[in-house]
């Protein structure tokens, strides 16, 4: 019971920090309802900004209520069309889109049946003459396919089935040859050396425009709007891949033909789609090639022409020469009605207006891929500040803070959006904020606090007190599950321990043993070492575990020489105790491990495990085999030379291992002149040796003993040249390398 009191004791400041990191996951996750809602958040952000003028390029031809009273119900003969595309040529149109597709023959005039009597009196010229120029009059196909050849500034759209279902739910496909494939991308450009597929939509199949239609047309777009779950437009695909080949969209084929058939290119990389280009333009997609559209206003907002009022030159040339003319139904009996942020009913040849006139004035609204973190520091920063400051606060003032907090960042938002218009989210912040002032003014938890407790607990013995204190500031820099890092580990053993202990009763021996403890002990913790455990009279630490130490192995070194210095001092205390032989050996080891709590449900401890402990072992007893203090291998050694003298002793083969492993004795720092000349003496005759040049080695030993008497390297390495030297047995392919037969 005691025990759970003290996890259920409530803390204000931790409970805030919980609901704000749920508030984050919860935007990570991006929940269905949240998602909804932040897209009519940002629908009120257009309703906030208001009209805005577009650019005066872009122009509908509108096929309206009065157009359609003038001509009748839609579709009309497509003689009308090339009426319209003649009347726009003689304006001087710089480009006709059509977000209209002609997929199946116009059968308005009769022609079917011309072409039946046609079959039945061919054997009558005059009569089959007769019906040949009724046909010819009568072709409204024929009629549109001239105008098209005629006029340049065409564009036919067409349009991508984006499922199988769409396809079935059309009746089948039409019966087009592909024609719109002259308008693909002309380039698809990686922009990294990624070769990553990226993420575009794909299309089951294509709704295409009549062949002898399709042919007489230069230029090509797909008109597909896509809208949110909601059912609004707030986006295009400027992109649609179709049959390993990708096709641009109307509103981007539009721009290409107004900048006078500048190259459209596609750049890609690891992340999908980066960005369009074409002339001098550069537009950013996201990376599936989608543009966010700018929406410049409700209907309306772009000048609309009647086609009859075009047709029968009632619209000024002025108001038409050089613009772009996007043709398409405004009328809503036509159905070409879209929902977006400004409208329920908003035509969809406005909404390809809205697209070009993006592209033309480079004023997109964008969200980067850095806006998810700006997103994930304002929920973090916001929900800190309140779950600081209102446990401090009586809850009227905290409601008021949370109110104020909530509209300075709504105004904030707002002006990101109209000023730089970048979308960032909005209800997935305030959700947050009001999260974590309900939960911090109703609760006061205490998780943070006993999680400091435990930290301090946990760690006081094994590492410095500096350490403990930035484990407490960042808990969350540690892993005590159990994570693969790389260390540093150092061994440490008293040489001869057995026999001295004997000697000793057992009052001197547990003073003795801890008067050596303390000091390195003390040593470790200085150089933010971890004491992994004691064993006797050995020290087992390690560095870079809990927090990140990048210059552990160098760390770790300086560690092992103050060690050494160390020793000098109490060996007047154990001398006291009659003991003459007082040494240590070092083993340093570097290199990946399993660092974590490890043990039983009951009893557990923060240590490491793997080869690289294993090797720290057995390395510290091998100084017995050099007569040396410190030994580490090669892996400690490659970032810490230019500050120690490290001497190569030898190959090595451990026992249960394959191969050697470069070994290297820790000798001091460089500042040591006799330790480096030693050292260099040591390694010329260590090279000589495995040349099998014994009189060379030899002589080099010694030159490195003449300097230090005592040095074990140069000893050891004369006796194996003197029993080498004779040894016939000795294969032809030694590799100089010692295997060692004792863990």
């Amino acid at each position: 019971m005691r025990l759970l009191k003290k996890i259920i004791t409530p803390t204000g400041w931790k409970l805030g920090l919980i609901a704000t990191f749920f508030g984050i996951v919860i935007y990570w996750t991006g929940v269905p309802f949240f998602q909804l809602m932040e897209l009519k958040a940002y629908d009120l952000h257009f309703f906030a900004r208001g009209r805005i003028a577009p650019g005066k390029e872009v122009v509908i031809a509108a096929i309206d209520e009065k157009s359609l009273n003038a001509y009748g119900r839609w579709p009309w003969p497509r003689t009308r069309i090339a009426e319209l595309l003649t009347s726009l040529k003689s304006k001087g149109a710089s480009v006709v889109a059509f977000d209209i597709v002609f997929p199946y023959e116009d059968e308005s005039s009769g022609i079917s049946a011309i072409r039946e009597l046609k079959r039945r009196f061919r054997a009558d010229a005059r009569v089959y003459s007769t019906l040949k120029t009724l046909e010819k009059k009568a072709d409204n196909d024929a009629n549109l396919e001239a105008a098209l050849r005629d006029n340049e500034a065409a564009i036919l759209g067409y349009y991508f089935f984006l499922s199988k279902n769409e396809i079935d739910f059309e009746g089948g496909l039409s019966q087009g040859e592909g024609y719109f494939t002259n308008s693909a991308f002309n380039m698809v450009r990686p922009i990294d050396e990624s070769e990553v597929e990226p993420d575009y939509m794909t299309a089951a199949g294509a709704k295409e425009n009549l062949p002898a239609i399709a042919e007489a047309a230069l230029n090509y777009g797909f008109f597909n709007i896509v809208p949110d779950d909601d059912g609004v437009v707030r986006w295009a695909p400027l992109a649609i891949k179709y049959e390993d080949t990708v096709y641009p969209h109307l509103s981007l084929s539009a721009v290409r033909a107004y900048l006078g058939g500048a190259p459209l290119i596609l750049n890609v990389a690891s992340y999908g789609v980066d960005s369009i280009q074409t002339g001098k333009l550069t537009i950013p997609t996201n990376e599936h090639g989608n543009l966010t559209i700018n929406y410049r206003g409700p209907g309306k907002t772009f000048p609309r022409y009647s086609i009859v009022d075009i047709i029968g030159n009632a619209v000024p040339e002025e108001n038409l020469k050089g613009k772009i003319v996007l043709v398409g139904a405004t009328a809503t009996g036509i159905y070409d009605m879209r929902a977006t942020p400004f409208s329920a009913t908003f035509p969809g040849v406005e909404v390809h207006a809205n697209i070009i006139d993006n592209i033309l004035h480079s004023d997109y609204i964008s969200r980067p891929d850095w806006v998810v973190a700006l997103d994930t520091l304002v929920i973090l920063l916001t929900g800190i500040l309140l779950a600081a400051a209102i446990p401090r606060m009586r809850p009227v003032y905290a409601t008021l803070l949370t109110i104020a907090v909530i509209m300075v960042f709504i105004t904030v938002n707002g002006a990101v959006f109209n000023y730089w218009r970048i979308w960032t989210a909005e209800v997935y912040p305030v959700f947050s904020m009001v999260l974590v002032s309900a939960v911090v003014t109703t609760f006061q938890f205490m998780t943070e606090e006993k999680k400091k407790r435990e930290l301090r607990g946990a760690f006081s013995q094994y590492v410095s007190p500096a350490l403990v204190n930035q484990l407490i500031k960042n808990p969350d820099l540690l892993t005590l599950g159990g994570e693969e890092r790389r260390i540093t580990v150092l061994f440490s053993d008293i040489r001869g321990f057995t026999n001295i202990s004997e000697g000793l009763k057992p009052v001197e021996l547990v003073k003795l043993i801890n008067g050596y403890l303390t000091p390195m002990t003390d040593l470790v913790m200085k150089n933010d070492g971890t004491i992994d455990k004691y064993m006797g009279d050995a020290i087992m630490a390690f560095w870079n575990a809990p927090l990140d130490q990048p210059d552990h192995p160098r760390i770790a070194c300086r560690t092992a020489l103050d060690m050494l210095k160390k020793l000098h001092e109490i060996k007047d205390v154990w001398e006291g105790f009659g003991i003459k032989k007082f040494d240590i050996g070092i083993g340093l080891s570097t290199g990946k491990a399993i660092v974590g709590n490890m043990g039983s449900s009951m009893r557990f401890d923060y240590t490491v495990m793997g080869d690289t402990v294993n090797l720290g072992s057995r390395l510290e007893g091998l100084n017995k085999e050099y007569g040396t203090h410190i030994i580490v291998p090669k892996y400690t050694c490659l970032d810490v030379r230019d500050e120690f003298v490290l001497r190569e002793l030898d190959y090595v083969r451990v026992k249960g291992k394959d191969h050697p492993i470069q070994i290297f004795e820790l000798m001091g720092y460089r500042t040591d002149s006799a330790s480096l000349k030693v050292a260099s003496l040591f390694e010329q005759g260590l090279t000589a040796y495995r040349q099998k040049l014994w009189t060379m080695a030899e002589d080099f030993f010694n030159q490195a003993l003449a300097l230090r008497p005592d040095d074990g390297p140069s000893r050891i390495f004369l006796s194996r040249v003197a029993h080498l030297r004779d040894d016939d047995t000795l294969a032809q392919d030694w590799d100089g390398v010692f295997v060692m037969t004792k863990k």
